[in-house]
């Protein structure tokens, strides 16, 4: 290995942004990895020092883990390390980028595990040797500290253009010790199948089934399944391949869930909905208020690809006009299913 001492146990580790994802992820890794540090300020930090980071299985609160856990407040607490894993969201992602910079300057590897594909035009204005996490399970902050998770899914580590395959493959042994890890010479196919499937995102935030209960099942379906096989005509059609990777959905699945009788496909889609979890965006805009999220680099992004390859996708322009029209309300409450599917008919 040329970036990596010599043996992969002395690896120093920093996980920088705390949130759902990169706390999960730190922690399960701190558990087997001693060199591990969790980089938090404020009360996350206090609790974490104080009491570790609690993580539990989504579903079972009662298998709570308590992990101890290294924590640092600034960059410069860890000397010379060989790994930053950038776990903030995108839209802080190139401020975290600069300070990494800044603090340790480009020797590290530094991996972003953001949803979308930006990070990809991100992190190489900043890094001589940027490399990239495809995150496939879900994870939500009960509060400061506390973390519930969806067991399954993969980390799928990668590069733009497949190097460092030695130090990904131990980083992923590495990690693999808390949750499964691999590494993908496909990154940017599978990259934008993740981002075809996080199109549910704004979809669950828009309707909110957990904040409101939904009118019409059928119409729910439709309007997610829908939304999301139209990211698969366009990622298609744009050149990218089905990669698999990590356990993400085929494209005949999400065909199916389009395109095949409600009848055929209702236990289905019912017995998913159970498995879904709160997403990154609705904890944004549903549990935090905040008027910034993800909403332009994901189904932004598809829009942009969509013009770019002329595929029509009505039920993807619909959904972005009304998330941008109703997320910035402070008052945002979830809309009826009803209503949506009005303006996605007027958009057809």
């Amino acid at each position: 290995m040329d970036l990596f001492p010599q043996n992969p146990d002395d690896l120093k580790i920093i996980f920088l942004g705390i949130g759902a994802i990169g706390g999960s992820m730190g922690a399960l890794t701190a558990l087997h990895h001693p060199n591990t540090w969790l980089l938090a300020r404020g009360k996350t930090a206090e609790v974490l020092s104080e009491k570790g980071m609690t993580l539990y299985p989504g579903g079972q609160p009662d298998q709570k883990q308590q992990i101890p856990v290294k924590v640092i407040r600034g960059l410069d607490e860890v000397p010379d390390p060989d790994v930053v894993v950038l776990g903030v969201k995108l839209y802080d992602l190139e401020e975290a980028a600069r300070e990494v910079k800044d603090k340790i300057g480009d020797r590290a590897i530094v991996i972003g595990i953001q949803n979308g594909v930006a990070a990809e035009d991100i992190l190489p204005k900043y890094f001589a040797h940027p490399a990239f996490g495809i995150v496939t399970y879900n994870a939500w902050v009960d509060e400061p500290g506390v973390i519930g998770y969806q067991p399954g899914g993969a980390i799928v580590l990668g590069t733009l253009d497949n190097s460092l395959q030695v130090e990904l493959q131990a980083l992923a042994r590495i990690f693999s010790r808390g949750h499964e890890s691999l590494v993908t010479r496909h990154l940017r196919d599978a990259a934008h199948c993740k981002l075809v499937i996080n199109l549910a995102n704004s979809v669950t935030t828009l309707l909110g089934p957990d904040y409101r209960q939904i009118s019409d099942l059928d119409l729910y379906q439709d309007i997610l399944s829908s939304t999301i096989y139209e990211g698969v005509r366009v990622i298609r059609a744009a050149g990218f391949h089905e990669e698999l990777e990590g356990g993400l959905p085929s494209w005949r699945t999400l065909w199916a869930a389009a395109s095949l009788p409600r009848l055929l496909t209702r236990r289905i889609f019912q017995a998913n909905l159970k498995k879904m979890t709160l997403s990154s965006m609705g904890q944004d805009v549903l549990q935090r208020k905040r008027s910034v999220t993800e909403l332009e680099y994901l189904n932004g992004t598809l829009l942009t690809l969509a013009d770019q390859v002329r595929v029509p996708v009505p039920y993807n322009r619909a959904i972005y006009r009304l998330c941008r029209q109703h997320f910035p309300r402070p008052d945002f409450r979830p809309l009826d299913v009803r209503d949506v599917w009005r303006e996605i008919k007027k958009g057809s």
